[in-house]
């Protein structure tokens, strides 16, 4: 062959031709992008719906149908299909493959903009996502208490577990580089409930929604402008928020002529776990979970 008969007859230049494929071949595998998840536009979009304490006959017809009927006469639609839960509606659309994927989420997201005024006040607001593979986690870690910092009950305090996992934990791995986001799954974070007394509000003639009223207006920071001077202006305001929970009994909720009626006398104030949500088992136990996920274009391999 003439190629074998040009390097015998030209060694050197065969040794550099050889040279150069080698160094284009390196420079070549680092720009070969290799990924477990590449980016593929599914024109897929999802609406879901929130409506707290409905059942799953009157989210479908107060809230999936009316969606159902004002995305339908968009273009390309392939298949519409919608699920109906307690207290959520969820709504998948699924366009011809030809269609652009962010052109369809933002004709989802005009058609549910014209419809919103026609829900009623108590649906939050519709959350129109995009169906996306990369999007899955690609780690996950599961945090596991120490038996030494173990309750009195021979139970770990799951708040301050949370907590040390949100301020501390997470932030350290969303630092990392290629991470997106890091959801915490089985959390339980403090919260103070209100746990109302039926019987003691019935005899003092105080209902449910003057305590939600007292409690709203009691416990906020109010502005108050500012104060200038010829050298200095500073920010006043009111700081009404209550620093312990046992503050909480003193806020008065009605006044029955010279006498105050005070949240302690018809209502428990309870400092403790929200209710949970969702729940992470390691080994048929109880933990708290931590899933990552890549950020937009980072290689999952690397």
């Amino acid at each position: 062959m003439w190629f074998t008969r040009v390097s015998l007859q030209n060694p050197v230049f065969a040794t550099m031709v050889m040279l150069a494929l080698v160094v284009l071949g390196l420079f070549s595998y680092q720009q070969l992008k290799i990924d477990q998840f590449p980016n593929i536009d599914f024109p897929v979009v999802v609406v879901t719906t929130e409506y707290p304490g409905a059942s799953p006959e009157i989210v479908e017809s107060e809230v999936s149908k009316k969606i159902e009927e004002g995305v339908n006469s968009i273009a390309g639609i392939n298949a519409l299909t919608s699920r109906s839960y307690e207290g959520q509606s969820v709504v998948t659309i699924e366009f011809q493959l030809h269609i652009d994927g962010r052109k369809a989420a933002e004709d989802v997201r005009e058609k549910v903009a014209a419809i919103r005024p026609t829900l009623r006040t108590e649906v939050k607001e519709p959350k129109v996502l995009r169906f996306d593979p990369s999007s899955r986690s690609i780690w996950s870690l599961a945090v596991v208490p120490d038996p030494a910092s173990a309750g009195p009950a021979g139970v770990p305090d799951a708040v301050a577990m949370t907590q040390w996992a949100d301020q501390v934990l997470k932030k350290r791995l969303e630092n990392v580089r290629g991470v997106g986001v890091v959801n915490l799954v089985g959390a339980s974070r403090r919260e103070i409930q209100i746990q109302l007394k039926p019987q003691a509000m019935n005899a003092l003639g105080i209902t449910s929604d003057q305590v939600a009223q007292a409690v709203k207006s009691e416990n906020q920071d109010f502005p108050l402008g500012s104060v200038r001077s010829s050298d200095r202006e500073r920010v006043l305001q009111i700081e009404g928020r209550m620093q312990r929970p046992e503050d909480f009994n003193d806020i008065i909720v009605a006044r029955r002529g010279a006498q105050s009626i005070r949240l302690g006398q018809v209502a428990t104030v309870v400092d403790g776990p929200q209710e949970l949500e969702n729940m992470a088992l390691y080994n048929g136990q109880r933990t708290l979970s931590l899933t990552v996920q890549k950020a937009q274009d980072e290689n999952t391999t690397t």
